[in-house]
């Protein structure tokens, strides 16, 4: 099963919380 990602967000600090929440926000799939 093959998946696809717009954003990979590596690492659960500060800067990756906000990174993901803003992707999400923005509808990329992450």
């Amino acid at each position: 099963m093959a998946s696809s990602f717009d954003v990979v967000v590596i690492g659960g600090g500060p800067g990756g919380y906000v990174a993901a929440l803003r992707a999400a926000q923005l509808g990329a799939s992450t």
